[in-house]
């Protein structure tokens, strides 16, 4: 019986992960910003920085990282906003970051965000233009 009883629990606890999201990654808020891009702290002038995609950001001070953040590789999804259906369901994006928004050449639209993403790639994940911020799961 004692078998059985256990079977049942690992049964249980089976189902029940499958109704809830487990996150990988860490969250935050993101905004976005606007041209001119250039000159960034990372990369200066250097027109090669920009992905062809256009999916870069620029980091806020929570991972900054004295400047180590530099070409790092974000996943970066959408997981609220505060005006429902913002988020594009199942859309995940990968960025680079190429700049700190401390430094930029144009500003964020909302200060103290942790990640500040290009328009492209705010749009990629976002619906409205009318949200100047969102929160987001991010994973490096």
């Amino acid at each position: 019986m004692s078998r059985l009883l256990q079977l049942l629990y690992l049964s249980l606890i089976i189902l029940i992960s499958e109704f809830f999201h487990i996150s990988h990654g860490d969250v935050g808020t993101a905004a976005r910003y606007s041209s001119p891009y250039s000159p960034t702290q990372c990369f200066g002038s250097d027109p090669s920085q920009f992905p062809s995609s256009n999916l870069f950001a620029a980091a806020g001070d929570g991972i900054w990282d004295n400047g180590a953040s530099c070409g790092r590789q974000y996943l970066v999804r959408c997981i609220s906003a505060s005006l429902p259906g913002t988020c594009v369901q199942g859309q995940t994006i990968q960025i680079r970051i190429i700049d700190y928004i401390g430094t930029a050449p144009s500003l964020p639209s909302v200060n103290g965000s942790t990640i500040v993403l290009s328009r492209t790639a705010f749009q990629t994940i976002a619906n409205s233009s009318v949200v100047t911020s969102i929160n987001i799961e991010f994973q490096q």
